[in-house]
């Protein structure tokens, strides 16, 4: 989440007048994130969020957003629900952009997950996946492996904290495309489950927010993603990979729903791919955000680190012993 487009009194009068919720009686910029602008909007009793559409959110894929987050309510999986206007659809135009508004989800991420904590993730993954089958909706993963050309080619190399890396992702985004898996279990996947967009309420796991990076893939590649984003430990400036947390993981994630032979031994080339996504993202974040936007910027050589830790590892086995 972030604030890219600022908002007044007028827009929130607006927003009074589409929706039949209580009156807002005021709203707060929300920083964290990086995608699109966010909200928190407030009324004498109720909370929601409005987000406001920025890049990398094709027009004509919002409504499987909210199509999802909806049907995945109705699936007992906690995660806000769009809220739909006096016309019934769930979109409005703000600022001449595209916007809409979700319940506020109770708690609030932490900032760094215990072991139950892990294993309490996988469940609720798993359960998200089960559930996806039954889910009669599509979308191409316009962040997957395969589609990151443009990304990595529109990235400006100028940083001198960047100026040897160039010919370090090339090499390996080649060789990861070349090797990524074919006919792995698939269907519809949260596709960025950072650790600020998991939330807890008195350290129990209170539900998922931001599904806008939601689309079909890999299931095993949530794994990857979460390994990527959940995993690590930072000491000081370094990063180093936390094994029994993703034992941790995936014994949740297995108490629901297993995992296959060959999902395993993909572990290590999608852990590759999700490391590289994350890495070219945010490269390419650092270069072109502007200056005037307000927002926290995530440092990319994290991901720089990761890649390099999953470059030693080859089988399954490596990321649990």
């Amino acid at each position: 989440m972030a604030v890219y487009t600022k908002i007044n009194n007028k827009e929130i009068s607006y927003i009074n007048k589409k929706f039949e919720v209580d009156k807002i009686i005021n709203f707060k910029g929300i920083k964290q994130g990086i995608e699109n602008t966010n909200y928190l909007l407030k009324s004498k009793n109720k909370k929601f969020i409005l987000t406001i559409f920025e890049k990398r959110v094709f027009q004509k894929e919002i409504p499987f957003f909210m199509k999802l987050m909806d049907q995945l309510n109705d699936f007992k999986i906690n995660c806000p629900k769009p809220l739909k206007n006096k016309n019934g659809n769930y979109l409005i135009r703000i600022k001449n952009k595209t916007a809409c508004i979700v319940s506020f989800l109770d708690g609030k991420d932490k900032k760094k997950l215990n072991l139950k904590n892990c294993f309490d993730i996988g469940k609720i993954i798993a359960q998200m996946h089960l559930s996806s089958k039954k889910i009669k909706l599509y979308r191409k993963n316009s962040m997957g492996i395969k589609n990151l050309n443009p990304l990595l080619n529109s990235i400006k190399f100028k940083s001198k904290k960047f100026i040897n890396i160039e010919k370090f992702l090339k090499y390996n985004f080649k060789d990861i495309k070349k090797n990524w898996p074919k006919n792995l279990p698939n269907g519809i996947i949260h596709g960025d489950l950072f650790i600020d967009n998991i939330f807890f309420k008195n350290n129990k796991l209170s539900g998922i927010i931001d599904f806008y990076f939601a689309a079909n893939d890999y299931f095993m590649y949530e794994i990857a993603i979460c390994v990527n984003a959940l995993c690590f430990d930072k000491k000081n400036s370094k990063f180093f990979i936390n094994k029994k947390k993703i034992k941790n993981l995936i014994k949740g994630y297995e108490s629901i729903k297993k995992i296959s032979l060959k999902e395993k031994k993909s572990l290590n080339i999608l852990c590759r791919g999700a490391a590289m996504r994350y890495f070219l993202t945010r490269l390419y974040d650092y270069t072109n955000t502007p200056k005037t936007a307000f927002i926290k910027i995530k440092d990319p050589r994290e991901y720089y680190q990761k890649l390099v830790i999953h470059n030693n590892f080859k089988t399954y086995k490596d990321y649990l012993k």
